[in-house]
């Protein structure tokens, strides 16, 4: 019970904050044709909301938005494939890590993967798929590691999703390929710090760690969003 409600937590958390980006946009939300920029939220809401890049960086120093870009999205597809992404590939993660590493993993790797789009010159990006990418990592280091029949299969269905990334990053425009790159390496990393085997030790400080995290994450975005309401309302 409690997977399935970390799960559902997580995609309601991100379309709340759509809705909040929506809003705070008002007349400016992009309304084109184009399935890939329909309902688009205004491009400096995004920013003062909690997207990271060198824009709001170098610009405004928020270094907090590593913590906070992965809760907003640039248009209503891109968070519909985003929340699919989750869907499908966190529960496998749980089964292989546990709830609460699952729930580092996808927070560190989506900072991580900011902070390498960061590095790469992205001036403005958001979304969760640089957490999902780290998921991604996670579960191929699980199966390269665990080895056997469940291992090879966890394997090669990572793989095929690391391949559909790339087609992805090179097809569609304006995609974070330093953020899904960063965020997949970070996600290997940490699939091999945190371990997969249930020792209770590793459990309680996973535990730990993902209670932080959430705090942390919880205050920057509150943070984040009053910030921007003073700016764009009053």
């Amino acid at each position: 019970m409690f997977r399935r409600n970390l799960i559902k937590a997580i995609i309601w958390t991100n379309a709340g904050f759509f809705l909040v980006s929506l809003v705070f946009s008002g007349k400016s939300v992009g309304l084109s044709a184009n399935p890939l920029f329909a309902l688009s939220p205004d491009y400096n809401v995004l920013t003062f909301l909690g997207g990271s890049g060198t824009i709001p960086i170098d610009t405004y120093n928020a270094w907090w938005s590593l913590f906070t870009a992965g809760w907003f999205h640039g248009s209503l597809l891109h968070i519909l494939f985003n929340m699919m992404a989750l869907k499908t590939v966190a529960p496998i993660v749980i089964n292989a890590f546990g709830p609460s590493r699952m729930f580092c993993i996808y927070i560190l790797s989506g900072v991580l993967g900011f902070f390498s789009a960061y590095l790469g010159g992205v001036p403005l990006t958001v979304g969760a798929s640089a957490g999902i990418c780290g998921l991604i990592g996670a579960l191929l280091y699980y199966g390269k590691s665990r080895g056997g029949a469940w291992g090879q299969q966890v394997f090669m269905q990572t793989r095929t999703w690391i391949f559909s990334l790339m087609v992805i990053g090179f097809i569609v425009p304006n995609i974070d390929n330093w953020g899904h790159g960063g965020g997949l390496i970070a996600g290997i990393c940490l699939g091999w710090l945190l371990g997969y085997q249930k020792k209770p030790h590793a459990i309680k400080s996973s535990l730990i760690l993902g209670i932080s995290l959430a705090i942390v994450t919880a205050y920057f975005l509150s943070v984040s969003v009053v910030k921007a309401a003073l700016l764009i309302f009053f």
